[in-house]
């Protein structure tokens, strides 16, 4: 009886070590959560900007194979197109060449206003008194064209430029058209070349105007009266 109840109770010892442990489903995923949270798991996982050019790469890939998809003779097909596309434009490239800015022409010297060399010249000065020397400079090459037209030495026209000015008065003032084209010059380099004018520029340009409004110009038969007066 003893041997028969001994052999019974080994069974059920044997039987209980065969039957599984049953752990609530919450309770243990909570307990992966905790373990799997631990940063020794991490170490080498790709940070932020990783995982962002991972997703772009994997963006790019779609595409192409989108692309290769829907192109006739599938990837082949694909990279035919594109060296076709890079061919058509190195051949527009070298027929038509580099693309160039349009050379752009002269303004002319007064633009769209009309004012009188007086006028002209205080502006000049209240632009040199704030020490803004290139719109003074521009202000007096403007006020000495005026009044070379004002005194009939040159021909009012709308159209002109500095260099026509400079080119035209030097013809009739001859004494003085090598600093007149260096006027024209330092107009245009301070108006369309980006230059800076300073304040030695616009009193040089100052002297110019006051000498030049003292000189009689050579009558057009060609006799000098070339002196101040």
């Amino acid at each position: 009886m003893t041997g028969a109840g001994g052999a019974a109770a080994v069974r059920l010892i044997g039987a209980g070590e065969d039957i599984p442990v049953d752990t609530p489903r919450v309770p243990a995923r909570e307990a992966a959560q905790d373990e799997l949270s631990d940063p020794m798991y991490h170490e080498h996982d790709p940070n932020l900007l990783e995982r962002g050019l991972d997703r772009f790469w994997d963006w790019i890939g779609d595409l192409f194979a989108g692309a290769a998809g829907t192109a006739p003779g599938g990837p082949l097909g694909l990279v035919v197109v594109v060296l076709a596309v890079v061919g058509l434009a190195a051949a527009l490239w070298w027929r038509l060449g580099t693309p160039r800015r349009t050379a752009r022409s002269p303004e002319t010297l007064f633009g769209s206003t009309a004012r009188g060399a007086t006028d002209h010249r205080a502006a000049a000065s209240a632009h040199a008194e704030a020490q803004r020397w290139t719109e003074a400079v521009q202000e007096r090459m403007r006020a000495l064209v005026r009044a070379l037209e004002d005194r009939a030495v040159l021909d009012p026209r709308p159209g002109r430029t500095a260099d026509e000015a400079a080119a035209e008065a030097g013809q009739v003032m001859p004494a003085h058209a090598a600093r007149l084209r260096a006027a024209a010059r330092t107009f245009d380099d301070v108006t369309y070349g980006g230059r800076a004018a300073d304040e030695a520029t616009y009193l040089t340009l100052c002297t110019l105007d006051l000498e030049l409004d003292a000189t009689k110009p050579l009558l057009a038969t060609g006799t000098a009266q070339g002196g101040t007066g």
